[in-house]
This record gives C-alpha cells, structure tokens and sequence, in this order.
C-alpha cells in the first residue's frame, strides 16, 4: 500500500503553516516548524513563493492532501466521486475526507495523529458495528459505532492520546471513554469540520 515515508515535518514547512501531522510534538517546542519556519531544501530560506492563482490553487489542494495523508492518485479519486454526488463538490469532497475510518479515530481522540490512527487501524485494533475493520479508507455511515477491540483496550498509545484530550467536541461524533468507542450521528456539514482550508480552489484545481 502506498503511503508517504519522508519526514512529516517538511510537509508542514513547504505549506508555511502547521498541519499538526505528528501529535503531541506539534504543540511543544520540538516541532520542527518553530525552530525553522521556512521552506525545507538549500533555498528554503530565499525561495520566493509565486502568486499566480493556479499555484494557490495547488498549494490548497496539497494542503488538504496533507492534512488527511492521502496520496494523489486516490485524493483524485475522491474529488471525482464528490462531483457526480449531488450538493456542493468541495463540501461533499470534505465529507469524504472526514468520514474515513482513521480520520474518525482521530477526531474521537483514540490515536495522536491521523497516521497513527492509520497504523491502529492497519493493525485491527478497531472494530466498526462488532466487525474487526482493517481498512483506513472505509467510509463510516450514519449510525455507525466504532470500538477498540477487546484485546486492544490495553494499547498504551490510546490511553495517552484521550489523556492528552486533543479530541474535539464535534457534533457529528458521540464518544463513550468509558467504553473505548464513538458513533457518528450524522454526515459532517461543512461548518462543522474544523479545518481552516478554502476546498473551493480545489475544486477550481481539478475543474481547469
């Protein structure tokens, strides 16, 4: 399975902003980004970022990849299923993004990071309606109650990310600490993600 292997930290810098992919280090004083908040590589520190709108364009999109830890080819994939669903493409696009299995692991507080939580996942430690899911792409419907499994309530690693408490307070998610699990009540609207992107320049990206 394909994934990104190089450091997450230069992803943050190339973007001129934190995409808070590594956990904890993010917010203490290791991250990467504090100490050199300019573009990795020899002329990071004088490298002119071009204005033209289809470079901001570009940098949106690989903002959002990012974010999600989603290579090209199946972030495209998701754009042009949200264009034949009905509504708006970027909300809908967004949607898809947030209704992953590891992102909602995430967003419960069960894991530091989304490529952690990928790794949770990846390692069956979850289970979706008492079904072992190892997929971290599966899309999570309505109604859907996702659980550490039994054998997995131990895992340090999730213990330290609820104590942690990094878990927003979504309305679209209902989270059970006691038990180790969380339900999505709804599809998540728009303005109800917590993510400072603009998903219309990507639509505006692939749209050309």
């Amino acid at each position: 399975m394909a994934r990104y292997r190089e450091a997450q930290c230069k992803l943050c810098r190339r973007e001129g902003e934190k995409l808070f992919l590594k956990g904890s280090r993010c917010y203490g004083d290791k991250c990467a980004f504090e100490r050199r908040a300019y573009s990795p590589g020899e002329h990071g520190r004088t490298m002119r970022r071009r204005g033209s709108e289809y470079a901001l364009r570009l940098r949106e999109k690989q903002k959002v990849r990012r974010i999600y830890g989603i290579l090209e080819k199946q972030f495209r994939n998701y754009f042009h299923h949200a264009a034949k669903e009905k509504g708006v493409t970027g909300a809908n696009l967004l949607r898809m993004l947030e209704c992953r299995l590891d992102n909602l692991t995430y967003r419960l507080g069960f894991a530091p990071s989304r490529k952690a939580a990928r790794q949770l996942v990846l390692h069956r430690h979850f289970m979706v309606n008492e079904r072992m899911v190892s997929i971290p792409s599966y899309q999570v419907k309505p109604g859907d109650v996702m659980a550490v499994r039994e054998k997995s309530k131990n895992l340090d690693v999730i213990h330290q990310a609820l104590r942690e408490g990094r878990a927003g307070d979504l309305p679209y998610l209902s989270l059970d600490k006691a038990h180790l699990r969380g339900e999505l009540l709804e599809y998540p609207k728009r303005t109800d993600i917590p993510l400072l992107v603009q998903e219309q320049l990507v639509v505006e990206l692939y749209s050309k």
